[in-house]
């Protein structure tokens, strides 16, 4: 755990709760708002929150070398969840035209 300051790991821990939150939150309007296309970004925002989590467990190990393969499924992650919310952002748009 020394490979952060406690500032930073505030940060982080407190970045990935937001992100939670805020996954809960487009989740909630979804459902209250009956419109499923919110429930695909809410879905497309969970590669990220992998990715971050990812970043904080090998960081948490002291960026361990034999943990390496973490800093891969991170990338991985932002790169899937880039996508995600690219589909989540088309398909909100799609929802929200009107019908021919």
């Amino acid at each position: 755990m020394h490979a952060l300051s406690i500032p930073t790991w505030i940060i982080h821990v407190s970045s990935v709760l937001e992100w939670i939150v805020a996954i809960w939150f487009v989740w909630q309007y979804a459902e209250a708002s009956q419109q499923k296309a919110w429930q695909a970004l809410a879905w497309g925002m969970v590669p990220a929150l992998v990715s971050a989590m990812c970043a904080c467990t090998w960081h948490f190990f002291d960026n361990a070398p034999q943990l390496d393969w973490l800093v891969t499924l991170q990338a991985s992650m932002t790169v899937v969840g880039n996508c995600t919310f690219m589909a989540a952002a088309w398909w909100i748009y799609r929802s929200l035209q009107p019908s021919v």
